[in-house]
């Protein structure tokens, strides 16, 4: 077993399935790679990092942060600049049944086509 899955596993319910789910859209929408970095589980496309899952201490949400996600505010309103940070921004996920995957979708074919466009960092 992959490190990033092992983690996930390790995580409480409602996080273990709210990641799991996400972690099989991710890859069944985008040919990704699953690496385990920061000691989260990381997707990369494009040999770029893309996307990355994280429960914060003290929250009750999986955060699923967009590296380039300020590029996609105008047309994704639903991400968060939750700690004031330059680059990323991120959808809080309490439940599965807030997340609507179609527009999930959306959100990572979008996201990936800004990283095609930059550079590595």
């Amino acid at each position: 077993m992959k490190p990033a899955e092992e983690h996930i596993l390790r995580q409480p319910e409602p996080y273990q399935s709210i990641m799991l789910y996400v972690r099989s859209v991710i890859m069944k929408t985008l040919d990704v790679e699953e690496k385990y970095s920061y000691k989260l589980p990381f997707y990369y496309y494009n040999k770029k990092s893309f996307v990355f899952l994280n429960v914060l201490k003290g929250t009750d949400y999986v955060d699923v942060v967009f590296m380039d996600g300020a590029l996609l505010e105008a047309e994704f309103p639903e991400l968060q600049d939750a700690n004031n940070r330059k680059r990323v921004r991120s959808i809080q996920i309490k439940n599965l049944e807030e997340l609507d995957e179609l527009r999930f979708v959306e959100l990572l074919k979008s996201a990936s086509k800004i990283k095609l466009k930059t550079k590595k960092i």
